[in-house]
């Protein structure tokens, strides 16, 4: 039965799709009826496997998006999968330091892939959105530091905080071409970013405590979010944050 959750026929570019949150979605979206380009710096064989076994199509781009050099390729390859309705920016990097000693390197890595390389690949598939007239979506993986200020991460406050307005931004200019630009942000989920914060025993008790639902993010709960932002259910719906944090910023 069609639905308005329906993707089919639709394809998805998810960036960082080869592990974490951005394979979950990817894999989430292909249920739901799309076609995936995966796109990643290392291995997306498990990906594949995943997206394969829904019967979808997937093809896997390899680029680091550290730079803006592979932009062009990455469009390029995954025009050979057809039209690009639906793009997922959620490659994410982060560094952990005390602001005092935080250093240049780390602040202009964590800027490059989180804001600069999401805004130049946004702008390039939003250019072949807007010539065809067809319209799409945007998904911005965000984060509660979108909200909120943290400790030891100050660059990947500031790209998350940037890239809500950015979404905003992109919202006011597309909203009537037919360009839907939106973000999910995520709480504390069991992810490779994570991993620091989760075997320190003090900060592990310190989130959970704060977090209402008594756990952390498992990568499989933020698909629904995805897909939802995604489909034609969500048509009127531009330039919003959609916390998946199991209640966090509620507390």
């Amino acid at each position: 039965m069609t639905t308005r959750f329906d993707l089919s026929g639709k394809t998805a570019l998810v960036t960082g799709a080869n592990t974490g949150l951005g394979q979950a979605i990817a894999i989430a979206l292909a249920e739901a009826g799309a076609g995936i380009v995966a796109v990643g710096r290392s291995s997306m064989d498990e990906t594949e496997a995943a997206i394969r076994s829904t019967g979808r199509s997937f093809r896997a781009v390899h680029a680091d998006l550290s730079t803006l050099e592979p932009i062009e390729r990455v469009i390029s390859e995954a025009g050979e999968s057809g039209r690009i309705d639906i793009l997922v920016n959620n490659a994410g990097i982060i560094r952990r330091a005390d602001a005092i000693e935080f250093s240049e390197g780390d602040w202009d890595a964590v800027m490059n892939v989180n804001l600069k390389s999401v805004f130049f690949l946004t702008q390039a598939v939003a250019r072949r959105m807007l010539a065809d007239g067809g319209g799409g979506k945007v998904i911005n993986i965000a984060s509660l530091l979108s909200f909120q200020g943290g400790i030891r991460i100050p660059s990947y406050t500031a790209s998350k905080s940037g890239l809500a307005g950015l979404t905003r931004l992109l919202a006011c200019e597309w909203a009537g071409k037919g360009i839907n630009v939106n973000g999910i942000a995520p709480g504390y989920f069991v992810t490779n970013n994570t991993e620091a914060l989760r075997e320190d025993p003090d900060r592990n008790a310190q989130i959970l405590g704060r977090i209402p639902a008594g756990r952390w993010g498992d990568p499989t709960d933020i698909g629904g979010a995805a897909v939802f932002l995604a489909s034609s259910a969500a048509d009127y719906i531009h330039g919003v944050i959609l916390p998946v944090d199991g209640g966090w910023l509620a507390r």
